[in-house]
């Protein structure tokens, strides 16, 4: 799953990034990219609606998209992005 953030307080996008930070790994400023399962997906779910839901102002949103395995197979990466999928090898 895709998870892509905006709160207009930094405090607030701190802590979420942070929260997010426990579930996958950052591909953008605000954007995540999650391990997709239904537990990781109600933890999130909960998180927003307990903690975060109630300060919303117009300026802040968050956007959950799910993914299955056939559409993380069909993600186009560019740049950095595209390196990230590549093995790493170390020699020593």
């Amino acid at each position: 799953m895709i998870v892509s953030y905006d709160f207009h307080s930094d405090k607030r996008r701190a802590k979420f990034a942070k929260f997010l930070a426990k579930y996958g790994r950052r591909i953008q400023y605000s954007v995540f990219e999650i391990k997709n399962s239904p537990r990781v997906l109600n933890n999130i779910l909960t998180e927003v609606n307990s903690r975060y839901k109630k300060y919303f102002t117009n300026t802040d949103s968050i956007v959950i998209i799910k993914t299955c395995e056939t559409c993380q197979g069909k993600m186009e990466r560019f740049g950095y992005a595209k390196n990230e999928e590549k093995p790493v090898v170390i020699f020593s």
